[in-house]
């Protein structure tokens, strides 16, 4: 398999697994979103149509994390091994509490019981917030570098080392970006009076999101000024975080015209932007160590053979037109209002 000059398969792969996470980001992202409301829902009723205006997708929206971290393990599996061992707490939480979203979803209906219910709403609501504040810490580690020594070991000390300042402002801003990402898919799937519920829930988020964005956003140039670096020295590189400012500011704007649609492509678009962002500061160092620079994985230092890389490549370029058109499938499916049936949630 050939590729476009200039480009070598260490980057084609890098440009895989970023694309990966990114959609994964997206459909999930929305999902953790809607699910971090639950409890803000008070009447049955409500709480049932906002699980089945996710319930045909999420479990296909999963399926992007599972390509995503294959890929990362077939292209760069030191990078894989490393991240997961680092960072081993905050990832066995995260499974902990993806394998309770899924049980909530699929236990809640079994019994009529309230407290059945109850429980299973709070362990639904809960594991959403958790996801999407997880998924911001690890980034945030990730961006401001982590303890790796020789031999790409981790050298960490602390049992909760990765909660610190900045992975925390990270999570938050994450967990707020999601549940405006969700209220807006929410709002474009419901009508009557838990839409009018949404359209004030929705306003609250994005505002909670630029405070703690832009707060982040500071604490980034102040204290993680590498993170510009990058930037300085190609300054074509601004126009990409002034588009994600654009954005940003697009879905309030749209949100307050009642144009759901539109916001929620923008909201898509800023989760894009900002994962973008966050790539042009891993290319070409994946994973920074805080140590010594010489112990940083590369996108050349921590990738599989090239043999490898074009074996997968060729994968990747059969398999993912197949779970794209199965994802638009679904969609298209499953498009428009929730109604509550007699085989829903």
């Amino acid at each position: 398999m050939d590729t476009i000059p200039g480009l070598d398969l260490q980057t084609w792969w890098f440009f895989v697994v970023g694309a990966l996470f990114i959609v994964y980001a997206i459909l999930d992202g929305f999902d953790f979103g809607a699910g971090a409301w639950h409890l803000f829902l008070d009447e049955e009723k409500e709480r049932r149509i906002a699980l089945n205006a996710i319930g045909p997708v999420w479990d296909g929206n999963e399926v992007w994390l599972v390509i995503g971290g294959g890929s990362l393990f077939a292209g760069f599996p030191v990078v894989y091994a490393t991240l997961l061992s680092s960072m081993y707490i905050p990832f066995i939480l995260f499974f902990v509490f993806i394998i309770f979203r899924a049980v909530s979803i699929e236990f809640r209906g079994k019994e009529k019981m309230t407290w059945w219910r109850k429980t299973w709403d709070i362990s639904y609501s809960v594991s959403n917030i958790m996801l999407a504040f997880l998924l911001g810490v690890v980034l945030g580690n990730v961006l401001q570098g982590i303890p790796v020594g020789e031999n790409f070991m981790y050298q960490g000390n602390g049992f909760f080392e990765f909660l610190n300042i900045y992975p925390l402002l990270v999570g938050v801003s994450t967990l707020f970006l999601f549940m405006t990402h969700g209220a807006i898919y929410l709002i474009l799937k419901t009508e009557g009076g838990l839409y009018d519920k949404l359209t004030v829930f929705v306003n609250r988020a994005v505002l909670l999101f630029i405070v703690t964005f832009g707060i982040t956003t500071l604490y980034t140039v102040i204290f993680i000024p590498r993170l510009l670096d990058e930037f300085i020295s190609n300054p074509v590189l601004f126009s990409i975080p002034l588009a994600a400012f654009l954005s940003i500011a697009n879905i309030p704007r749209l949100t307050g015209k009642k144009k759901y649609l539109s916001a929620f492509m923008f909201s898509s678009l800023t989760i894009c932007l900002l994962l973008i962002i966050a790539g042009i500061n891993f290319y070409q160092t994946l994973l920074l160590s805080t140590i010594d620079d010489k112990y940083s994985l590369s996108i050349y230092n921590a990738a599989s053979s090239e043999k490898t890389l074009k074996i997968m490549l060729i994968m990747v370029a059969i398999g993912s037109p197949l779970v794209i058109a199965y994802t638009i499938f679904v969609y298209r499916t499953f498009r428009g209002k929730v109604k509550i049936e007699e085989t829903s949630y």
